[in-house]
Order: structure tokens, then C-alpha cells, then sequence
């Protein structure tokens, strides 16, 4: 495998987002979580830069922890590796003795792998059967979302998961050629999508197919629901002084990730109290201003950079026993 095609997307940020965690000397060594393991571009560079750190990363595409587990070998026991969902990160932690984290990092959306991997069906750009499971071994792939799906719940999903205004229009194209014959790979919903949109539909925001590909992508792996839960229970699982930085790559993901820590920053404390009692303190302090976005520079030498949106935060306070 070629290290050179996976390039991590805002690295030198995130490290240096999380150093103050990391660096941080104490009776045990820190632990550092990377919730997406990917290719373990990441992962690599938090064990290189942080040599007292212990690394946790959870992926669930069986493959990418494979070829992560041969880059991650030198590092020896200082990284455990481990085929799950983020959202079971709790239970990951538990099983391991872990009770607080110093440091997470998420990498959201799809690995620069699954992209690579032609027959994995993520990319528009080239035929693939439809399946785009991150994990091959569990759920249903997008073929079959596609040919089975009532048609009012595929629009949902178009426009909720892709925001896409033409969602009732390549629904409609959709049904009528899945009676003919059920979907099975990517180059005919492309060229469907292209047929099914107005010209002005066509001229703008690149490729026409993306849109429905991400909102397929969301819905086959349940993207959005595990990111509700992980990024709250990856909060809970801060250390106090602990440090947690999301990149996301669409609006809608930004957006969850802005409300929890929103939520987390927040004083809770009914208006009015002359003193507000430690319980309604924030838990958070926001690290970013906003999200932040790549540098041009960054941008040109590595265009999936592009879309990329990063928020960092810091555990202040305890949860309340």
C-alpha cells in the first residue's frame, strides 16, 4: 500500500489542538483516542508527536485496521486497535480499564481507502457495484437501499442526509427504472441523476451525482445517528483539562458537532441567580473560534481538504456525581 496517497487533513491543527493534553506529565501515561482510525495517518503522527502518549483507535472497515495495524506496528503496545463503531467508544473504554481520555480526535466522513477502493462504490466518478458499507461485514448497501425503499423515504433521505432540491425528480427516475431492473451499480444512478436534473441543476457545485451519493453514504452506515451519540459520550469520557478535536466534512455534521459543544459551554442556570451554583457551570471552553477551515496551501496540495471543517474543545469541569 502506498503511505503517500493518504494524507491527513489538518494534522499540524489537530496536534496542536491536543498537545496541552498530551504533553501533560502525570502518574500514568496520557491516552489519546482517534475515533476513525482510517489509514492511521492521524494515529501515527499522535504517537510520533506525543511519545509518552497511549493510543486507542476504533475503526469498523475491518481492511483499514489491517493496513493501519502494519504502519502502527513499530509503535508496538503504545497503540491498541479495535474493530468498533465510535459510538460504542463507552464500552471500548470500559473493556480496556480506560475511566477518562486526555485527548479524542474524529476524522468524519469516508476514509481517502474507501474512496481509493473502486469496488467499494463510494466514488461517482467510476463504475462500482453500490454498497459503500464502511463495515462489509454487517447492514445493507445502498443497492439495496436504492431498489427497496419506499419512495417518500428516499427523498427524505436525499434531502435530509444530501441536501438536495431536486430529491422528488431523481426519486420519481429512480422508481420507474428500478421496476425495469434493480440497481446494482454506480455509473447507471449516475447517469440517471445527470438525465433526471434540470440544466441550471447541472451547471452548478460540481458533479450532480454527489449529493445523492453522500445521502446514501449517511444512510447505509447511520452516519449521523452514531455521530448523535459519539460526540457527547466522547465528551463524557474527557478528563478534566482533556481535549477533543472533530474534523467534519458536510454542514450537517458540522452542525451536530457546534450544538454539543454549544451545549457543553454553555451556563445552565435558571436566569436570575445572583451566584450560579457549580452544577450549572459549563463543562467545555470552546478552542476554535467557529470552525475552522484549511489553509489555501493545504487545499492545493490535497483537494479532499477542501470541504473540511475543524472544532476543538476542552473538558473544564467534572460531571456532576
Amino acid at each position: 500500500m502506498s503511505q503517500t496517497r493518504h494524507v491527513p487533513v489538518m494534522l499540524q491543527r489537530c496536534l496542536d489542538l491536543l498537545a496541552p493534553a498530551l504533553e501533560a506529565t502525570g502518574p500514568l501515561p496520557p491516552v489519546v483516542v482517534d475515533c476513525t482510525l482510517g489509514l492511521g495517518g492521524h494515529s501515527e503522527a499522535l504517537l510520533a508527536a506525543f511519545p509518552t502518549a497511549r493510543l486507542v483507535a476504533l475503526d469498523r472497515d475491518k481492511e483499514a485496521l489491517r493496513l493501519s495495524g502494519e504502519r502502527l506496528a513499530p509503535y508496538g503496545d503504545r497503540a491498541t486497535l479495535v474493530h468498533a463503531v465510535y459510538d460504542e467508544l463507552p464500552e471500548v473504554l470500559e473493556r480496556l480499564g480506560i475511566p477518562k481520555v486526555q485527548g479524542v480526535l474524529f476524522d468524519l466522513g469516508v476514509s481517502s481507502m474507501q474512496l481509493d477502493e473502486a469496488d467499494r462504490g463510494f466514488a461517482y466518478a467510476q463504475d462500482a457495484p453500490l454498497d459503500m458499507r464502511m463495515d462489509q461485514t454487517t447492514g445493507i448497501g445502498a443497492a439495496e437501499v436504492l431498489n427497496t425503499y419506499p419512495p417518500g423515504e428516499l427523498v427524505r433521505i436525499l434531502r435530509a442526509y444530501g441536501e438536495e432540491k431536486q430529491a422528488k425528480r431523481i426519486v420519481s427516475a429512480v422508481v420507474r427504472e428500478r421496476e425495469k431492473e434493480p440497481f446494482s451499480n454506480s455509473a447507471r444512478l449516475v447517469e440517471l441523476i445527470r438525465d433526471s436534473l434540470p440544466q441550471a441543476a447541472k451547471r452548478t457545485g460540481g458533479n450532480p451525482a454527489k449529493r445523492t451519493f453522500q445521502a446514501l453514504r449517511i444512510e447505509v452506515n447511520g452516519e449521523l445517528t452514531v455521530l448523535e451519540r459519539a460526540v457527547p459520550a466522547a465528551v463524557a469520557s474527557l478528563d478534566v483539562g482533556g481535549r477533543i478535536a472533530v474534523l467534519s466534512y458536510h454542514s450537517l455534521e458540522d452542525r451536530l458537532v457546534k450544538q454539543v459543544f454549544a451545549a457543553g459551554a454553555a451556563n445552565t442556570a435558571p436566569p436570575g441567580l445572583p451566584v450560579v451554583p457549580e452544577r450549572y457551570q459549563p463543562r467545555l471552553k470552546l478552542l476554535t473560534r467557529g470552525a475552522e477551515l484549511p489553509t489555501e496551501e493545504e487545499v492545493a496540495e490535497n483537494r479532499r481538504a477542501a470541504p473540511a471543517r475543524l472544532r476543538g474543545a476542552q473538558r473544564i469541569r467534572a460531571e456532576e456525581r
